[in-house]
């Protein structure tokens, strides 16, 4: 089912499968020290997939390879066995929305202009009024039509956060990715993005990647975990068969207690 609002289809269906194949990815920013060395792994569409490891492991540096930020050394990124590398900004655009951990140095814009950026990839700056429409659906569902005129530089952290995950949905993307995506939200908002940009990718086949470091939000809402760990892919797989004490403990070097309640896996740190 197509989330629509009145006649407008925020996401249109995207006909077959689409799976992300990353292949044997290396990344170093000094000779002497890789961030990343030999990761390998095929992420199907509707995963979302939860990466864990400590500070400096390479998450960001992972998430930034694969939007095209940063060009890996070796290896390369697929989606249905096309090359991502050498795309134009634009095009990649069209595939892939990105909310970086950061967001200050704001201009001076309102949020639906700012929303409105969504749009760009698709139809450059010459905006109908089914962008429009798409944008105002995408305010309505994200509980940021009370803003729509406010300056976002004069909003919260957590408010903008939602405003920037807002404006990846105006992309209509196949894979959103998210570098932290509750860093700086209330325990309400923490739940509130977490479970709209899951819901999207639960029923539209949209991927969705995050960097996170909650645990417990990553066993609620990841269906797949990704633990690295010097430079390496520690641990991959479903989120109930990764999230197991020893492979935390062995990660993180801290002693927890994994327990299963409502069907979920909950984490608890334990003194030494």
């Amino acid at each position: 089912m197509e989330m629509q609002v009145g006649t407008v289809c925020i996401f249109p269906h995207i006909g077959g499968i689409t799976v992300l194949q990353i292949e044997k990815l290396s990344f170093s920013y000094r000779r002497d020290r890789r961030i990343l060395d030999n990761i390998s792994l095929s992420i199907p569409e509707g995963t979302v997939l939860g990466i864990l490891g400590p500070n400096g492991t390479g998450k960001t540096t992972f998430i930034k390879c694969i939007n095209g930020i940063l060009t890996p050394e070796e290896g390369r990124i697929c989606l249905n066995g096309k090359e991502l590398q050498g795309m134009k900004r634009e095009e990649l655009a069209r595939i892939m929305a990105y909310v970086p951990q950061y967001t200050g140095s704001l201009f001076p814009m309102n949020v639906i202009d700012t929303v409105m950026m969504g749009r760009i990839p698709h139809v450059g700056q010459r905006f109908t009024l089914n962008d429009k429409e798409i944008v105002f659906s995408i305010l309505r569902q994200m509980d940021l039509e009370r803003f729509a005129f406010q300056n976002i530089q004069e909003m919260s952290g957590g408010e903008r956060q939602c405003v920037f995950v807002a404006r990846a949905m105006a992309q209509q993307p196949k894979i959103i990715i998210l570098d932290e995506p509750t860093s700086s939200l209330d325990l309400h908002n923490q739940l509130f993005i977490l479970h709209t940009v899951t819901e999207l990718a639960r029923q539209h086949g949209i991927t969705v990647i995050m960097t996170i470091h909650d645990l417990n939000l990553a066993s609620l809402f990841c269906t797949k975990i990704l633990m690295l760990k010097q430079a390496k892919i520690f641990a991959y797989g479903d989120a109930a068969e990764t999230l197991t004490e020893e492979n935390i403990n062995e990660m993180y070097q801290v002693r927890t207690r994994v327990s299963m309640e409502d069907g979920y896996k909950y984490i608890r740190l334990l003194k030494d």
